[in-house]
């Protein structure tokens, strides 16, 4: 029977869950970089034991934390090497490698801020580690403010493909909430050069000539808060999930609207149907039933948290529209926690097993694809991310 890992990521370390087939009891270890916000952490389809993890520090700036071992063990390839905040390279040892032009000679400096005016583009943080399909020594990072980067050396070295912040549309890109990050990125196993990312706030992009060129696709998507609400670029989309049978085909959770797309992206269609609101951050699909999807509706873009105080994931079998919400073994009074945009995730197993994180600090897991919930864990840091693996 095979194992399950979860990788959990929060404000004060990163944690790592086990268990076996059956999924009732968790195994907890942890916090690895205690103290530290751990962003993102992510398993190599390649290799297990091979993961990445996003560590953070407004004091200390950002490193890049690779395990060979299954998280037992942790390094930083490189040496260490940290980004300032400010996004200026900390000594001659920093590793990440900046354009300061796309192809065209435009300069990859500025966006657009809340007020209209130009800002310096700054390294923040990684929010997002992808590493690559077939190859564990090669993983990419979305970063804030928003750029890609891709290592090929796992993790040593970091080059960006610039041609995505040197787009035409750049300086109209502006900050969600969260800042200005890029969150999401989906892979292609059919098409290598394809990849697709997800900005807040500027939409989502594609290349199909992997980073030269890159395309908005927004097509469909409507913003009420922008003066031209089916503008090209500007609208916040918090995350975008994909089956890989199925690459064409696309779900996206966006500030206010749930979406799908199926011709990769070049046009959306609302699928929120009776939902009790299409606000919220996470969207995932299931491992086996790529018409299946799930959704945690929040109350609203000011107060995040669940509707009516009651923590509800919802679920759709036909790929949207139609949803029931799936409320057995999750707290139905005085819960208003929040599920952040990475915060939930699927196994491969059958039945499929699905995880969500809190803001509260709970982990939930269900092991009969969403009918029946239990805590994994309970009592962490506020949860940023979710991963699940399967393990042979």
């Amino acid at each position: 029977m095979s194992n399950v890992r979860v990788l959990v990521g929060t404000r004060k370390g990163a944690f790592i869950l086990e268990s076996d087939g059956r999924r009732r009891n968790w195994s907890v270890s942890g916090p690895h970089f205690a103290g530290w916000e751990i962003y993102h952490v992510k398993g190599s389809p390649a290799d297990p034991n091979r993961i990445y993890a996003s560590q953070s520090s407004g004091w200390f700036g950002q490193v890049i934390q690779r395990s060979r071992d299954g998280g037992r063990t942790w390094e930083a390839p490189g040496g260490g090497v940290t980004v300032e905040p400010s996004g200026m390279p900390r000594g001659e040892s920093n590793k990440f490698v900046y354009d300061t032009s796309a192809e065209t000679g435009r300069p990859l400096t500025t966006h657009q801020w809340y007020d209209g005016t130009q800002h310096p583009w700054e390294f923040k943080r990684v929010w997002h580690l992808e590493p690559a399909i077939d190859d564990p020594d090669t993983v990419y990072a979305g970063v804030e403010d928003a750029a890609l980067f891709r290592s090929t050396d796992g993790g040593q070295t970091w080059q960006e493909l610039a041609a995505l912040r040197g787009h035409a549309s750049g300086p109209r890109w502006q900050p969600g909430a969260g800042g200005l990050c890029l969150h999401t990125i989906i892979l292609d196993a059919r098409r290598p050069q394809r990849i697709v990312v997800a900005i807040s706030a500027a939409g989502a992009f594609r290349t199909d000539d992997g980073g030269r060129t890159w395309k908005p696709i927004n097509r469909g998507l409507k913003s009420p808060y922008l003066p031209d609400p089916d503008a090209e670029v500007g609208h916040c989309v918090h995350h975008v999930a994909m089956h890989s049978a199925r690459p064409d085909v696309l779900f996206m959770q966006k500030h206010w609207d749930v979406m799908r797309s199926d011709n990769a992206g070049d046009s959306w269609q609302e699928v929120s149907g009776n939902l009790p609101t299409d606000f919220g951050f996470v969207i995932e699909v299931h491992a086996h039933e790529p018409e299946t999807i799930y959704v945690v509706p929040i109350k609203s873009d000011a107060e995040h948290f669940p509707l009516d105080g009651q923590l509800r994931v919802y679920r759709s079998r036909s790929g949207g529209n139609e949803w029931e919400e799936l409320t057995r073994g999750l707290p139905q009074r005085n819960c208003y926690v929040n599920v952040l945009r990475d915060a939930m995730a699927v196994d491969a197993l059958d039945p499929c097993g699905v995880y969500f994180g809190t803001t509260g600090g709970q982990v939930y897991a269900s092991a009969d694809a969403g009918d029946r919930w239990a805590p994994a864990v309970e009592h962490l840091p506020p949860v940023l991310s979710v991963e699940a693996q399967t393990l042979p």
